[in-house]
């Protein structure tokens, strides 16, 4: 197992690399009220899918409706939706997201949610990815090359609704914020601004952060599924795992009161 103890001013190990922003903020632009608080994607909207009224499964279900695009919304939202949420990953001092997540839920078929998807995105000029597509008749996933990086579209259905997930990713941002994954694997960043030391052991090995600056380090890893203790003196110890997708940059993080917070999808 090897350590690498970072303090002010000191070298660390080239796995590690110093983050220019250390404090990464979620900035959240809800579309319609709902509830706040930080989750997977996937975990919101369906929690959020509540099951429509008779008449929209009857117009969903003969296709009566046409779906067509809020024009209030920053993003493509069906007019028909019943609950959408949009949230954006910065950085103290950039106005570019690191990452964006719409939510949503529509009463109509997964087909003709997958059809307005695919013409709206493709007038924001959206390129969809003809590799590694999935279209069934209760989920969908595509993949697209977008302006600013990356974008993948998930649907599936929940209580006669649509549930939709679509996650843009920035990656001009995220190489300006250091925090941009090697090419194949999966980054993890570790930041400190409480008043004691904290330490992390993960992938059999262990660092330390300072304590009374802030401080973040970028550990790049294979993707996979990792274990990990995260410690901090008169608080009790986080020992939980962690699965890393190829492309993903995720953070952990001890706050100002010394208290480790739950992992934080940065990119």
């Amino acid at each position: 197992m090897s350590t690498t103890m970072v303090r002010h001013g000191m070298k660390v190990s080239a796995q590690w690399r110093p983050v220019a922003c250390s404090l990464f903020l979620l900035a959240g632009s809800p579309i319609e009220a709902q509830a706040g608080g930080i989750m997977d994607v996937d975990v919101q909207a369906y929690r959020n899918c509540v099951a429509p009224s008779p008449l929209a499964r009857i117009k969903a279900a003969i296709g009566w409706q046409t779906l067509t695009p809020n024009p209030d919304k920053a993003v493509p939202v069906p007019t028909a939706s019943s609950f959408s949420s949009f949230n954006t990953t910065v950085t103290p001092g950039s106005k570019a997201p690191l990452r964006s997540t719409l939510e949503a839920c529509v009463p109509a078929k997964l087909g003709d949610v997958l059809a307005f998807y695919r013409t709206e995105l493709g007038k924001l000029g959206w390129q969809e990815k003809p590799d590694g597509a999935v279209i069934a008749a209760d989920q969908a996933q595509l993949a697209f090359t977008v302006p600013e990086g990356s974008a993948v579209l998930k649907l599936g259905r929940k209580n006669g609704n649509t549930s939709v997930s679509l996650v843009q990713k920035n990656s001009e941002a995220a190489t300006k914020a250091n925090v941009m994954p090697k090419p194949g694997q999966a980054a993890l960043v570790f930041a400190n601004s409480g008043d004691n030391e904290a330490e992390l052991t993960i992938n059999e090995q262990t660092i330390t952060i300072a304590y009374r600056r802030q401080h973040a380090l970028r550990l790049d890893l294979p993707p996979g599924e990792y274990s990990y203790e995260l410690r901090v003196p008169d608080h009790p110890t986080r020992t939980d795992t962690l699965t890393l997708a190829v492309g993903d940059a995720w953070e952990l993080t001890v706050g100002r009161d010394g208290a480790v917070q739950s992992p934080f999808h940065l990119y």
